[in-house]
């Protein structure tokens, strides 16, 4: 389309970039008039992500754009020299294209040629996009007539290829096929002629990046796919709105590594780049580089070539260039001719047997891959496809068939007599989650090592489930406040105490147990001593229930306590309080029935009196 000079403009002593079109472009006016009114809507564009049109102007038969100078290199020069970038540097390049396209879009243009051959990297790392408006002024050219497609073939969207028709939309679709190829390194399709490939951009979905390159994100697969839904209507409204969910998915990739395993840094260019103006031409790689093929912006029939207008004199070079054209259509077109199209059944959810018949069914081969974990597909069923359901192949393709192993489960494993810290980290290695972590008393275990877990070991879990520990805490000191001496004493000593009692006048009931040290609750070595405070003992009762709050009166209402030891818990405290008692319990070991009460069974005491339950 054109040629590119590195200029000087005298003037303003400054260097520009003087894009010179082609002379069999410059001799047609139709194009010289679209041109001009183009380079002035760009000329309108103030964005640090466009290239600025500086000037234009027509010298005799010769056209021309003055353009901001851009040193640095194409994106595609980056792909050649790295092959794919990681997914947030691939963002932070196609974020500021995304910006560029969004203010054109917003001023009620349509670039119509997003590729990286147009995006050009300064030395510094600032990201500018070139050509807005030249393919819409090539439309308005005689080398172009109802049935041509203006554009290159690898991003085109596919109302381009079959209608022609170019909006904002099909600039997004672009950009997505661009995002697709900055993380894989390829494009989407290919093919041995353009028409091929166009013939898939109209017919099939875009893969998922992730499905080519395994560690691409799944944000990326998203945004890959929205951008490319072969309906335009499916597709963000612009590239703003697609520009907001790139950088919503930019804001929450982590930090990785690029492919390589090296750090991901910001792409800044070469530290001795050579200067490069704006541009669609390829550039050579280095020689140990494997080289693209450079995506030059095509003028390719959608049917077949409109005849010429009388009198245009083409050159020997179009002459050349027409003819192979036709031999590519006809080529093309027998190809399609030969060639078997049948759509890839939907598979998902049906046993790999049916699953192989009904491909063969369909001339279909069946490759069978790895079988994977999922949570809703029942193990032996079909989990995914590849090529996806509705796909269009050729008859007697290979598909990918993806098996279901069903929900993923880990097996409890056995942490019992490890510290807490080492049961932690054998859960964890387990694939699960460390939940609470509880203290029993437990003389059996030694403190600080692990009785169970909850679910117990061997059970068959989801991956990630929370697992509960219980840990011992050795020997506790019981509460025993409230006892009578000889049950605090003798269920002590059982336990392993060194018990020593102590009583001292006091208020309370006569024997029974008012203090004790250590207190209720605490962790004891085996064999501890224990002190017991009791009231003492050689009061009379009722001598001392007189002496108490309780008034004795020949009307006293009194009640019997019934005999509760031995009996569960619960009811034993149902029953006392059906009588009226108030109840308190205390634990003594882990177990449900009543060892002691106090008052003694048989005991009259008055409505309201508190009735103590071990348990």
């Amino acid at each position: 389309m054109a040629t590119v000079y590195l200029a000087l403009d005298i003037r303003l002593d400054r260097t520009v970039a003087l894009k010179v079109m082609h002379r069999s472009l410059a001799d047609d006016p139709a194009f010289v008039r679209r041109f001009i009114g183009e380079a002035k809507s760009v000329a309108s564009l103030s964005h640090p992500n466009v290239v600025h049109v500086f000037d234009q102007g027509t010298d005799h038969d010769i056209v021309y754009l003055s353009m901001e100078y851009v040193p640095g290199r194409t994106l595609r020069d980056v792909l050649r020299e790295r092959g794919r970038l990681p997914a947030r540097e691939a963002l932070e390049i196609l974020i500021p294209v995304l910006a560029a396209l969004g203010a054109a879009h917003q001023a009620g243009m349509v670039h119509r040629d997003v590729k990286p051959e147009n995006v050009l990297i300064t030395d510094d790392g600032r990201v500018k996009v070139v050509d807005f408006g030249l393919a819409r002024a090539i439309e308005a050219t005689n080398q172009t007539r109802t049935g041509m497609m203006i554009g290159t073939i690898g991003y085109m969207a596919p109302e381009q290829v079959t209608m022609g028709a170019a909006d904002v939309r099909s600039d997004v679709y672009a950009a997505g096929i661009m995002l697709f190829e900055l993380v894989t390194g390829q494009q989407p399709y290919d093919g041995a002629t353009p028409m091929s490939v166009a013939y898939r951009h109209v017919h099939d979905t875009v893969p998922a990046p992730s499905s080519l390159i395994h560690d691409v994100p799944p944000l990326i697969d998203t945004l890959v796919a929205h951008a490319t839904a072969r309906e335009p209507q499916d597709r963000p409204a612009d590239a703003t709105a697609m520009l907001v969910a790139a950088v919503d998915a930019h804001r929450m990739l982590p930090r990785t590594t690029d492919p390589q395993g090296s750090p991901v840094r910001p792409y800044t260019g070469p530290a001795h780049a050579a200067p490069s103006v704006p541009h669609t031409g390829a550039h050579s790689a280095p020689a140990s580089m494997p080289q693209a093929a450079p995506a030059h912006t095509l003028i390719q029939p959608r049917v077949e070539a409109a005849p010429a207008r009388r009198g245009f004199r083409p050159s020997w070079f179009l002459v050349t260039l027409a003819a192979v054209m036709v031999v590519a259509v006809g080529l093309t077109g027998w190809y399609f001719s030969q060639t078997e199209y049948v759509r890839v059944p939907d598979l998902v959810g049906k046993s790999l047997v049916v699953a192989e018949k009904n491909a063969a069914g369909l001339g279909l081969k069946v490759r069978t891959a790895q079988g994977q974990h999922d949570e809703k597909v029942a193990e032996g069923l079909i989990l995914s496809t590849d090529p996806v359901p509705q796909s269009e192949v050729e008859s007697g393709s290979t598909i990918t068939l993806v098996p279901s192993l069903g929900p993923k489960r880990v097996t409890v494993p056995n942490t019992a007599g490890m510290t807490g810290n080492d049961a932690r980290d054998t859960i964890a290695k387990a694939g699960l989650t460390v939940g609470s972590v509880k203290r029993l008393a437990n003389q059996q275990v030694e403190r600080d090592k692990v009785i169970r877990t909850s679910p117990q070991v061997g059970e068959r879990v989801k991956e990630g489930a929370k697992v509960n520990i219980y840990v011992s805490a050795g020997l506790v000191m019981p509460d025993v406040t409230g006892m009578t001496k000889d049950e605090a004493a003798g269920y002590l000593g059982g336990q392993g105490f060194q018990v020593q009692v102590n009583e001292v006048d006091d208020d309370a009931e006569p024997c029974t147990v008012i203090a004790q040290a250590p207190k209720a609750k605490a962790e004891v070595d085996k064999g501890a001593p224990a002190m017991i405070t009791v009231a003492r003992c050689q009061t009379d009762f009722w001598d001392w229930f007189r002496r108490g709050d309780h008034e004795a009166r020949d009307d006293q209402q009194f009640s019997m306590v019934p005999a509760v030891i031995g009996k569960d818990v619960k009811d034993a405290q149902a029953e006392l309080q059906a009588l009226g008692f108030q109840v308190r319990l205390q634990r003594l070991a882990n177990g449900g029935v009543v060892q002691y009460q106090r008052p003694l069974p048989n005991s009259e005491r008055p409505p309201g009196s508190t009735v103590y339950l071990w348990h």
